[in-house]
């Protein structure tokens, strides 16, 4: 909804005023088609309508837009009464200001800002209200430094209330305290847990090491029994072609002598 025309000072501009709710714009925003209305009054609108209450074309929420700058501008410069004009407030104020003086105008509804006290009241009031609010508070005059109720300031024991203060601190400590402990003891076992699952994973690790220094120490014994069984076979390989040497050498040596006898039958 918008501001109520009969609050303005002056005639307004029809422009100015929403297609819906016939009051001037509050919160505008305009269609595509430059019709404009109060964003509450355009958004009810569209969750039942998808066009224009002006113009009937169709019209979505993500098609709004803020009104024109000069739209603007002129908005701001109208001059309309306090809306606690009813309560003795007299102030005609701009459109732009109205928030702010609004805030703090003297005729305007406040609580009571003391605790327990229901009391509302003008904001010119309120001072007055103050000094005699059956709630209002007061630093103890004994002297124990406790906030109390004024009206209770004479009945007030300064020994009975700060023991009480002192076992509710008390509580407070064995509280903290005790939240204190259960939470070290929820790091302590996750800490623990953490440490069981790194010992878990480190032995795990050793364990496959282990087992690579056995397939090592395997392969080395077979290299080992490898090497030896191939120096073996070369030590026989060397016999070997040592007697072969010798058989082709007595061989060449028969053959050299059958040679040499040939040639002697030949020349006898």
């Amino acid at each position: 909804m918008g501001y109520d025309v009969d609050r303005f000072v002056g005639a307004v501009n029809e422009g100015l005023l929403c297609c819906i709710c016939r009051d001037v714009l509050e919160d505008p925003l305009q269609a595509p088609c430059e019709h404009a209305y109060c964003a509450s009054c355009i958004h009810g609108w569209l969750v039942h309508e998808e066009i224009c209450p002006e113009d009937r074309q169709p019209l979505i929420q993500d098609q709004l837009r803020p009104i024109f700058r000069y739209m603007r501008n002129d908005l701001n410069q109208l001059t309309l009464h306090c809306s606690n004009r009813a309560a003795g407030c007299l102030e005609a104020v701009s459109l732009e200001g109205l928030a702010r003086h609004e805030a703090g105008c003297g005729y305007g509804r406040i609580n009571c800002p003391n605790a327990s006290c229901r009391m509302e009241l003008e904001r010119r009031q309120l001072d007055a209200h103050l000094q005699v609010c059956e709630h209002r508070t007061r630093v103890c005059p004994r002297g124990c430094g406790l906030t109390v109720l004024n009206s209770e300031a004479d009945s007030h024991n300064c020994v009975a209330e700060l023991r009480t203060e002192m076992e509710l601190l008390r509580s407070e400590m064995i509280g903290r305290s005790e939240d204190q402990k259960h939470e070290m003891k929820l790091r302590l076992d996750s800490q623990r847990t953490h440490m069981v699952d790194k010992v878990s994973e480190m032995q795990q690790q050793i364990d496959e090491l282990k087992r690579q220094v056995d397939h090592l120490q395997h392969d080395v014994r077979l290299l080992s029994a490898l090497e030896r069984k191939r120096g073996q076979d070369m030590e026989r390989l060397e016999l070997e072609k040592k007697e072969l040497l010798e058989v082709l050498k007595a061989l060449k040596e028969e053959h050299e002598l059958a040679k040499a006898n040939t040639c002697r039958i030949t020349a006898l």
